[in-house]
């Protein structure tokens, strides 16, 4: 099987189990998927997030998701226990479809990773 159509195939699955777990009924966005990783790693699951903490969830996520490919590296927990990262390579212009295709295939490996899909 092409690495592509791999890749199409996990996403999908994966689309398919968090949007039944966390809006049955609708599909998830990619964006809502990322905002979901940042809750996870912050690890306040319960917790009602004002507009700028759900910006920096999503930043919290898209470090955490591109940590493998080289790009950010964790660096410490704040007072508050919010993680912070430090830019180890700076990302090359990618156009959005190029942007998109990177963020679903982090996003697969993160929940592979975690045993959420498989």
């Amino acid at each position: 099987m092409s690495r592509d159509l791999q890749l199409k195939e996990r996403w999908e699955r994966l689309m398919e189990k968090l949007s039944e777990q966390f809006a049955p009924g609708d599909t998830l966005e990619l964006d809502a998927i990322i905002y979901l990783v940042g809750v996870q790693e912050l690890g306040q699951i319960h917790k009602t997030f004002k507009k700028d903490e759900k910006l920096n969830l999503m930043h919290i996520a898209i470090c955490r998701l591109l940590e493998p490919y080289g790009y950010y590296e964790f660096d410490f927990f704040d007072e508050d226990g919010w993680p912070h990262y430090t830019i180890k390579e700076e990302l090359p212009p990618l156009k959005a479809g190029e942007q998109s295709v990177l963020m679903k295939e982090a996003l697969v490996g993160y929940f592979m990773e975690k045993e959420y899909i498989d």
